[in-house]
Order: structure tokens, then C-alpha cells, then sequence
């Protein structure tokens, strides 16, 4: 009770710091997704990890956390948004402790299934809060920018955290890094974010389990994909298996009062096509790192420490934009900046398009990197703006646990498309990859500046 009391009063005193810290949350979340990549050689050296079972290092995180978001987002309604991000925090802390100290392959892919479901329970509460520790204007503009910043920033930063980390102190550091960061996480929410009126209802059971199974085998069907080929036997069950868990959800969510999934978001295009377009940013986004981290080390011979410095470039602009972009949609309004990025993302990806093997890293990706950067700082924000303010009343965590959760699949389904039409990796496959990748942000934009409304003056 104290601790709430506290919390109340200190509110007012401290805007910013609440911010930062729920932007600290989500860069902690989105950095465990990359850290451990650079790390990969050394884990299987130390614990024994075979070829394909070291996959599910990356894989078991990426599963759990797209496969519990929609549920997650629902609970933290129940239960209040900062309770969920509290308990999501916890798990997510132990867990990485329980990682750093894994002796075998079995106990190190058991903790990051429970990163997994620390990250899920936090993710969308975390934009929840956020929402509620700021005023519509410029205030929340300045946060959402922060919040993006910590979404595009992170993959990045991770991949050079992972190399220092893995040079310096060894594999188990990029498990141990979360600690502190978690404690501070914790401790701080705990002393100045306030609770969010809380949604009291009965859980959907029923829907709760159909998007769990749904979103699960959707996201290991398109991994599978990814690395096996779209005919694989695993990858189409995976695939049947996502299309009748649909079917049943939405037969589940058309009769349940408060539902996991609410159809509202689905009824109009002016609802779901920002859903849709956040689906297709990260698709491309996805790719263009991916085949980013290829062309460094397969074609410039960079090092994992040496990609990650260069990929700053692309943080770097992406930084600069998010800085730019409470004033833009303060005057343009979020579907101009919006639109803005998302034709930056396009011509970003074109440009890139134009690799080959004699390409350097300053006239075949600077530039790219740099327009890729600019794209991404103006668009997400705007984007996350709109899909919240036009959520329907009491679902704000349903909004965002399916933002995050269009996030996770279209990071999959990009990974799982390009890599198909990229075939052995080559330059040429790159550059077809690249040349379909244009049509993500493309698509995206038809979408948003059709539909979305301004929601901000």
C-alpha cells in the first residue's frame, strides 16, 4: 500500500523518468531478441549444442513470445497493466539468471522459454502505461518517439552488445546484462508508475487458448519456412493448424462478451489497416537486417562485432527522426509523417537493391542504411499512434498486445518469404529478395495513407 501511495505522488514529479524507464522495458525486451546471436558459436562450443538444436537458442524466444502476446495483452487488462509488466519483468529477470547459469542445451532453451513468457506478460502492458503516464500533444509524441527508438534501436545495439559482451566476459554474460537492467526496471515502476484503471471480466478461456495455439504455430510455421522450405511437412502442419485455431477463434470471440481478439478491430479497413501495415513494416524491415548481416560478413568479411558497428548508421538516422517526429505529427498529423517513412522504407530498400560483389560497405550500404533509418524513425510512432487511439474503449491492451503481436509475425513472414526467393544467398537471390521486399512498405503505404486518421493536433 505504501509503495502505491508513493507511486501516486510521485507522478507528477517525475514524467520523464516513468518514460524512460517503460522505454528501458521494451529495449531490454527487443535487445534479448539479438544479443544472443553473436553468442551462438561460443554456446554450442561450451554446452553441446548440435546444429539444428542450437536454432531453437533464437527460435524457443521468438515462439513463446509471439504466441502468448494476445493473451498477455488481455490478462494485463485483467489484472492491471502494471502488475502484468511487474510479474513479466520477474519472470524475465529469473529467467535470464537461470540462462546465465544453464549447464546444459535442455536447461538453456527451458530459460529462454521462460524469457519468452516474462516478455510476452510485459510487452504490451508496457505500451499501455505509456499511454497512461502522458497527455495527447506533444508529451506523448516525445514518448511514443522514445518508445521506437528502443524498438529500431535495439536490434542493432544487440548485436554489437553480444559481440563486446561475448568477447569480454564470455557467453554468459549476454544472459547476466538483463539483471540489472531488469532490477532497475522493476524498482523504478514499482516507485513512480501508477496502475491503470483495471478491465475486471471472466478470461476468455476458450479464446485465449485458440490465439495462443494459433499465433504459435503461425510463428513456427513461418520459421520453419525460413530455414526448411514453405513444403516442408512441419511448416504446413504448423500452417493447417493456425487456420483452424482462426476459424475457431473467431467463432469463440463473435459470442464472448470480453474476448482475447476483439472482431471490432477487424470490422472496417479504417480499423484494420494500420494493423495490417504494422504486419508489413517489420517484414521488410527484417530483411534488410538480415541480409545486411550476410553481405558484411559473406561478401566485406566483417566480423559479427564489426556488422553491428555498421548498422549504427541506420540507428543513428533513425534517432535523428524519431527526434523530428513529435513536431511533424504535431503540424502534418500521424498519416503525413507516417506515409513520409513508410515511402522513405521504400526507397531505402530499392537503393540497397542495387548490391552486388563489388559493392563496398560506403557506396553500397551508407546510403541505404541511412534513408532505411530516416524511414523507419518517421513511421513507426505514427503508425502505434493510430492503432491505439483507435482502439475501442477498454481495449487498449487488446490493441497493443496484437501490435506487438503483428510485429513478431511480420518479422517471421518476411524472414521466411525473402529468404525462400533469395535461394543460396547469392547476390542475385539478395537482390531479388530485396527487389520483393520493396512491396512490404509499399503495401503498407497504400494502406496507411488511405485509411488512418489523424488523431493528434
Amino acid at each position: 500500500m505504501g509503495i502505491d501511495v508513493l507511486a501516486r505522488k510521485s507522478t507528477t514529479a517525475s514524467p520523464h523518468a516513468r518514460v524512460l524507464l517503460l522505454c528501458l522495458m521494451q529495449l531490454m525486451l527487443v535487445i534479448d531478441a539479438s544479443v544472443v546471436n553473436v553468442a551462438l558459436p561460443e554456446i554450442k562450443a561450451a554446452l553441446g549444442f548440435s546444429a539444428a538444436g542450437l536454432t531453437w537458442v533464437i527460435t524457443a524466444y521468438a515462439l513463446v513470445f509471439g504466441g502468448l502476446v494476445l493473451l498477455s495483452g488481455k490478462v494485463g487488462a485483467i489484472i492491471g497493466p502494471r502488475r502484468a509488466l511487474l510479474v513479466g519483468a520477474s519472470v524475465f529477470v529469473v529467467a535470464s539468471v537461470l540462462g546465465g547459469f544453464a549447464a546444459t542445451p535442455a536447461m538453456l532453451v527451458a530459460a529462454r522459454v521462460l524469457q519468452g513468457v516474462g516478455a510476452a506478460l510485459a510487452a504490451p502492458s508496457t505500451l499501455v502505461l505509456l499511454m497512461s503516464v502522458t497527455t495527447p500533444g506533444p508529451q506523448r509524441s516525445r514518448a511514443m518517439s522514445l518508445f521506437v527508438i528502443a524498438i529500431g534501436a535495439g536490434a542493432a545495439l544487440g548485436l554489437v552488445l553480444g559481440g563486446v559482451l561475448t568477447t569480454a566476459f564470455g557467453w554468459q554474460a549476454v544472459m547476466f546484462v538483463n539483471v540489472p537492467v531488469g532490477l532497475l526496471v522493476i524498482v523504478g515502476v514499482r516507485l513512480t508508475v501508477p496502475e491503470t484503471d483495471r478491465s475486471p471480466a471472466r478470461l476468455d478461456v476458450g479464446g485465449a487458448l485458440a490465439s495462443t495455439v494459433g499465433m504459435s504455430a503461425l510463428v513456427y510455421g513461418l520459421i520453419t519456412a525460413a530455414s526448411a522450405g514453405w513444403w516442408d511437412g512441419r511448416a504446413l502442419g504448423s500452417f493447417a493448424l493456425a487456420g483452424v485455431a482462426l476459424v475457431a477463434l473467431v467463432a469463440i470471440e463473435r459470442r464472448h462478451p470480453s474476448p482475447v481478439v476483439p472482431l471490432a478491430f477487424f470490422t472496417t479497413m479504417r480499423s484494420a489497416a494500420p494493423f495490417l501495415a504494422m504486419l508489413l513494416i517489420p517484414a521488410g524491415q527484417f530483411g534488410f537486417l538480415y541480409f545486411a548481416t550476410l553481405f558484411t560478413q559473406d561478401v566485406l568479411g566483417f566480423t559479427p562485432w564489426q556488422t553491428g558497428v555498421a548498422i549504427l548508421p541506420f540507428t543513428v538516422a533513425l534517432v535523428l527522426a524519431n527526434v523530428l517526429t513529435p513536431r511533424l505529427v504535431a503540424r502534418f498529423g500521424e498519416r503525413l509523417t507516417g506515409a513520409s517513412g513508410m515511402v522513405g522504407l521504400t526507397l531505402g530498400l530499392v537503393w540497397m537493391a542495387r548490391l552486388d560483389t563489388t559493392s563496398t560497405f560506403a557506396d553500397g550500404l551508407l546510403g541505404p542504411f541511412v534513408v532505411l533509418g530516416l524511414g523507419a524513425g518517421l513511421t513507426i510512432a505514427p503508425l502505434t499512434a493510430v492503432i491505439l487511439h483507435q482502439a475501442p474503449a477498454g481495449h487498449v491492451g487488446a490493441a497493443s498486445g496484437l501490435n506487438q503481436g503483428m510485429q513478431q509475425l511480420g518479422g517471421a513472414f518476411g524472414l521466411a518469404v525473402l529468404t525462400t526467393v533469395s535461394g543460396a544467398g547469392n547476390a542475385g537471390g539478395m537482390t531479388a529478395a530485396l527487389l520483393v521486399a520493396v512491396t512490404f512498405p509499399l503495401v503498407a503505404l497504400v494502406l496507411f495513407a488511405t485509411w488512418a486518421r489523424r488523431t493528434s493536433r
